[in-house]
């Protein structure tokens, strides 16, 4: 996929949330509940920073080893949020779309993604977008299967990824992982070919419209060239 010409793609690793609450003492579930509410945040000061499409991951595939009550947990938390969000996304122009798995989701889950994907299929402000029961590599072998003879062009295999998992946007311009790692996780492997990547030790529940506002800055200090040679008389 090309460069969006429009505005930016960033996507958010949110690490963090368990370990903010077991440094306070608490059990990880209210980690995840505080990064529901930085999600909330982030999302509104978003479109004020210039981002058209914020892709965010909540959940990998690789999360389902984690400790079953932490997974349930995980997972009413997902239902919640959507179901209590949905007017305030439809009142904000917010459209969302879910992309990942969806047949290993509880069926409350995705009935309220299903619901909250049609209430808001028409608005055109952000694209809000949640990675749940995502991976990335599955997603590339999926669309890979879905091949005709012929589609052998990058676009083609857009297109079939996102066939894979229902959505597909255009190239990430910047990744922005929380909580002190430097890896992808399986997140966006096609889509971060050429994205600015930005770690920070801050954790995800501690995340907010500043530190969306300093990433974002910092971006933009950023010289891309995508392979090419700077301009003439460019930073080099």
């Amino acid at each position: 996929m090309n460069q969006s010409t429009h505005g930016l793609h960033v996507a958010v690793v949110m690490d963090g949330n368990g370990r903010w609450a077991s440094a306070r003492g608490r059990g990880r579930l209210l980690g995840h509940r505080r990064g529901a509410e930085a999600v909330r945040h982030v999302v509104k000061a978003a479109p004020d920073l210039g981002i058209e499409i914020l892709t965010l991951y909540a959940f990998s595939s690789d999360n389902w080893k984690r400790p079953e009550a932490e997974v349930r947990g995980l997972m009413r938390l997902f239902g919640r949020f959507l179901a209590s969000e949905a007017d305030a996304l439809r009142t904000a122009r917010i459209r969302l779309s879910v992309i990942g798995r969806r047949d290993r989701l509880p069926p409350a889950v995705r009935a309220a993604v299903a619901a909250t994907e049609l209430a808001t299929a028409g608005n055109r402000g952000l694209h809000l977008r949640l990675a749940i029961d995502y991976s990335a590599r599955e997603m590339i072998v999926e669309a890979a299967r879905r091949l005709t003879p012929g589609e052998a062009s990058r676009s083609d295999f857009a297109r079939r990824l996102g066939q894979a998992y229902g959505d597909m946007a255009p190239d990430v311009d910047l990744l922005i992982r929380t909580g002190g790692e430097q890896r992808l996780s399986d997140f966006l492997l096609w889509e971060c070919a050429y994205a600015e990547l930005l770690f920070t030790p801050t954790m995800w529940p501690d995340f907010g419209p500043a530190e969306l506002a300093a990433a974002v800055a910092a971006f933009g200090r950023r010289e891309r060239r995508f392979g090419a040679l700077p301009a003439a008389g460019a930073r080099r």
